[in-house]
């Protein structure tokens, strides 16, 4: 008898088996388990994930919600968690039991994946802009970290704080990497690679540019300078939850939609007096 040829992975198929549940969690400084969740603790707050519930719905799903949140409301002193889910996730109803539940929903983003090779191509900038990796061993590692969480708290509202992107760069150096753009002694564009070993995929995060400075190829020559990495380390496809300020310059360098993710966050009550 002949060989069976397998039958192709598609981006989404590959990005369930490759990038949920234990691929999300590596840099978490504790993980638990609860039937088909993963629970983990960050410098930054408290996270859930899964590749699929197991089929659970109803009162059963309630009380997998319910005792997810007495876990981190009990057994830790996170503020927040956030409940991770995706638009093809099932059941259908599971946003109504999250709110329920008491979370709330933040904005919906889009999960786009692709080749690397497709946005490591040139792109042309202002000649007075500079690209650059941040490296944990220079002088001005510290002081090039708070500018660039300041540059994109300016920019989007929020992030990661400085102390933690530190602890990343440091802590995880051969996974985590830092890009910044500069122009006239300020940082105007700044993003993140964040590589997911035993895997075929890195992730392209916190992509801002301050507005003055958008509409001239800088965010798409980071994602380039990025890509460009992410090939020099072996990767193939690259990751990236996007606003819709980011996706259609990903889906022109050809990133494709494969499905949405909206995070659901749960937030302790503050005690009455």
């Amino acid at each position: 008898m002949g060989s069976v040829t397998p039958e192709p992975v598609t981006l989404l198929e590959a990005y369930d088996a490759q990038l949920r549940r234990e691929a999300e969690v590596l840099t978490a400084t504790d993980v638990t388990s609860d039937g088909p969740l993963v629970r983990a603790r960050f410098d930054w707050g408290g996270f859930v994930t899964y590749r699929d519930l197991d089929g659970l719905t109803g009162t059963t799903l309630d009380d997998l919600i319910l005792r997810t949140v007495a876990y981190f409301r009990d057994e830790t002193d996170l503020d927040e968690f956030e409940w991770k889910s995706r638009g093809h996730d099932a059941p259908a109803d599971l946003r109504e039991h999250l709110l329920a539940a008491g979370f709330t929903a933040d904005p919906e983003e889009t999960v786009m994946v692709g080749e690397a090779s497709a946005l490591a191509v040139p792109v042309d900038i202002p000649a007075e802009v500079m690209l650059r990796r941040l490296d944990p061993e220079a002088s001005t590692f510290t002081e090039d970290v708070h500018r660039m969480t300041a540059m994109q708290l300016a920019a989007f509202g929020d992030g990661p704080s400085a102390a933690s992107l530190i602890a990343s760069l440091t802590q995880h150096e051969r996974l985590t990497e830092a890009w910044i753009a500069e122009a006239e002694g300020d940082v105007v564009c700044a993003g993140r690679l964040e590589v997911v070993p035993g895997t075929d995929f890195a992730g392209l995060w916190g992509g801002a540019t301050i507005e003055a400075w958008r509409g001239r190829g800088i965010y798409r020559a980071l994602v380039s300078a990025r890509a460009q990495s992410a090939l020099d380390r072996g990767v193939r496809h690259l990751q990236s939850d996007c606003t819709p300020m980011s996706r259609p310059i990903l889906e022109r360098s050809g990133l494709s939609r494969v499905t949405t993710t909206t995070p659901f966050m749960w937030r302790r009550s503050p005690e009455v007096a």
